[in-house]
């Protein structure tokens, strides 16, 4: 027979064992900070949501996302960081450059996943793509390689070009390498360059109005959170002027723009999703090595063309992903 004292202890450790297993699993927090708006990244948190579902997640079951969104407006990201720290987030998710700066400049341990990024190794997040060396790695879009490819295409859809407006955001880390790419490419196609800085929505309608006063025959958008917040009134404004535009996105196509020719955004985003399962299964950033582009499109408007007097030839055509008619 067991004695008082063996059996109180037995007792003991049964309920410490229940008391234990009753303990709620902690649920992995994931915060993304994005400088441009929730509409504008719709498509992409979704990719991202179903990659994490393809590795078994669920939220609200065993992940709770928690988004902040600064609407173009890059001076509330810092408050927006704060906030997401203050939460003990496990890892940030960025959705461009700026937002990734603004979070490595808040945190260096905390693991920071960015979902795109133009130049990580030029714009100081990473040591290199293969050893990141930090708390950042995620995916990189190759934007600088890409930019004198989409002068070249322009080219290609504007007979005798010989002039072009590059719409850039000064502000964006990376575009300063766009810029160069862009007229590098110029150069070689001896074509002239028309530079406009875009740093907040008010500046757009004046852009188009300086890029038709000066003569320039098209425009290059590059990429920026408040460009992507104000899309659909920079296609507008396109169409209006009849300015042929290249994108970044095929977003901007979407939204009614002529072409775009660059990455796949929201497959880098599906892709971003397995980075964090393996963060939170105890990878460090600085191991995991910056992914690059897998998917490029060519995406073209053609209603848009039709809209501003413009036929694509079928050659161009012919190298689409997708056509719009």
């Amino acid at each position: 027979m067991l004695s008082a004292l063996s059996f109180l202890g037995i007792m003991l450790f049964a309920l410490c064992f229940s008391a234990d297993a009753q303990q709620p699993t902690k649920i992995p927090r994931i915060g993304f900070l994005i400088a441009s708006s929730s509409s504008a990244n719709s498509a992409r948190i979704a990719a991202f949501q179903h990659g994490l579902r393809e590795l078994g997640y669920m939220e609200g079951k065993n992940i709770v996302f928690d988004y902040r969104y600064a609407d173009g407006k890059l001076d509330r990201l810092p408050g927006l960081i704060a906030e997401l720290l203050g939460l003990n987030v496990e890892v940030i998710i960025t959705g461009g450059p700026a937002d990734t700066r603004a979070a490595r400049k808040a945190t260096s341990t905390i693991p920071i996943v960015m979902m795109f990024d133009n130049d990580p190794v030029g714009n100081g997040f990473v040591t290199s793509l293969a050893r990141p060396g930090g708390n950042v790695t995620g995916l990189s879009t190759l934007a600088p390689e890409l930019s004198g490819k989409q002068l070249e295409l322009l080219t290609g859809i504007v007979p005798k070009l010989s002039r072009v407006a590059v719409f850039d955001n000064s502000t964006n880390p990376g575009n300063a390498l766009v810029l160069r790419e862009i007229e590098l490419a110029a150069a070689a196609l001896k074509i002239k360059i028309q530079r406009l800085d875009l740093l907040d929505r008010k500046d757009i309608e004046p852009a188009f109005r300086t890029a038709t006063k000066e003569h320039s025959e098209a425009v290059i958008v590059a990429g920026s959170a408040m460009i992507n917040s104000n899309r659909s009134q920079v296609v507008d404004l396109a169409v209006k002027n009849r300015l042929p535009a290249i994108y970044y996105t095929a977003e901007m196509v979407e939204a009614g723009g002529l072409v775009a020719y660059g990455v796949n955004r929201n497959d880098l985003a599906r892709r971003a999703a397995t980075y964090v399962d393996k963060i939170l299964r105890g990878a460090k950033p600085a191991d995991l090595p910056v992914e690059q582009p897998m998917k490029l499109d060519l995406v073209i408007n053609l209603k848009a063309a039709k809209q501003i007097g413009l036929t694509i030839p079928q050659s161009v055509l012919y190298r689409a992903d997708k056509v719009i008619k």
